[in-house]
């Protein structure tokens, strides 16, 4: 059995980097640029390392939940950020009783500087373009999702798409995800519906029930988690919220595999998406267990820029999701793909 973690050990995980499964949020040479800039200090004009720094840390609210983002040291974004405020003579951002938020300077440069990083993003993906280099498409999801769903999904729009496509998929928080997306860091976000940003479009493209699983000696005094279970704001963070589960009663895993064995082993119960525990209970393993609160019907949402401001490949991929072939590997993900294309996920966390 894995060795669980505790909740306040997943929720301090900075962003993990797995060889060949890297989410390129920030291009090796600008990260270079950002670090040699902190290292050395910058004298010259404004530049989109700088923007990039202050349009997370605004989104975010700190600025190591921007470090984490960039996978970068916090040091690297405070002087990125210092250079740009001397530059324009102005805060842009103090600290609030919320955290960090944007000056009446800052939050008007703040529009502008998102427009401009998405600008430099699209410069940047037109030269790549024009080298012949495949197309990036950098997907972030639930923890469950991603471990389940994301890599068959990439590969198979991969595969149809026509062109050679390069597909990244990473681990985020709920609330991380719409800064994500709206700062261009990565393309498309599946999972709860992501209201309250008029630059994003959030919507349904699955359906699934929410059910909660034990062993034969389980017990419901013990409740076993993948990291998504740590974010109140995910559909398992919320199904605990109803149920009143204090924190702790709950142990976190690094995978949803890991606390299914858990449950399965007698430790605890586990919540789980029907659809994917379907082969554990057809064996025998696990067993679904009544609560007031399920089962629950849950949405999974892609969520992305505007139509008119989207990249035209994850344009692509969202129309892909509404496919059969898409719909079959949501509800069917354990036909699995070949081991060589296999990438796993980035896991994921920048909750501070």
């Amino acid at each position: 059995m894995a060795e669980p973690l505790c909740g306040t050990d997943v929720m301090s995980v900075p962003w993990h980097h797995r060889p060949g499964s890297a989410v390129p949020l920030l291009t090796s040479g600008n990260k270079g640029r950002l670090n040699r800039a902190s290292a050395e200090g910058h004298t010259g004009g404004v530049t989109l390392t700088q923007l990039g720094a202050f349009v997370l840390v605004a989104r975010l609210g700190s600025v190591k939940a921007a470090a984490s983002a960039l996978d970068v040291s916090e040091p690297a974004v405070s002087q990125a950020l210092a250079a740009l405020r001397q530059h324009l003579g102005d805060p842009l951002i103090e600290r609030g009783p919320n955290g960090m938020t944007p000056t009446p300077g800052g939050a008007r440069l703040l529009s502008i500087a998102s427009q401009m990083v998405a600008l430099g993003a699209e410069a940047e993906a037109a030269v790549r373009a024009a080298q012949g280099a495949p197309e990036p498409l950098r997907v972030v999801a639930t923890s469950t999702i991603a471990e389940f769903v994301t890599a068959p999904l990439l590969d198979a729009f991969s595969r149809r798409a026509g062109r050679e496509v390069d597909g990244s998929s990473g681990v985020a928080g709920i609330n991380e995800m719409s800064a994500l997306v709206a700062g261009r860091l990565t393309d498309l976000a599946l999972g709860p519906h992501l209201g309250g940003d008029p630059e994003l479009v959030s919507e349904p493209v699955f359906r699934a029930r929410l059910v909660v699983v034990g062993g034969p000696r389980s017990s419901p005094a013990t409740w076993l988690v993948d990291p998504s279970g740590a974010d109140p704001d995910s559909d398992t963070g919320r199904l605990l919220r109803r149920l009143r589960v204090s924190e702790n009663r709950v142990r976190v895993f690094p995978n949803q595999t890991a606390a299914w064995e858990a449950a399965a082993e007698g430790a605890g119960v586990a919540p789980a998406f029907a659809h994917l525990v379907a082969h554990q209970i057809r064996r025998g393993e696990l067993s679904v267990i009544p609560t007031p609160a399920t089962p629950a019907e849950v949405r999974w949402h892609a969520t992305t820029l505007g139509v008119d401001r989207r990249p035209p490949l994850a344009g692509a991929f969202r129309r892909f999701l509404g496919t059969p072939e898409a719909m079959h590997l949501m509800r069917k993900p354990g036909a699995g793909i070949p081991p060589s294309r296999f990438r796993p996920p980035v896991y994921v966390t920048i909750w501070s």
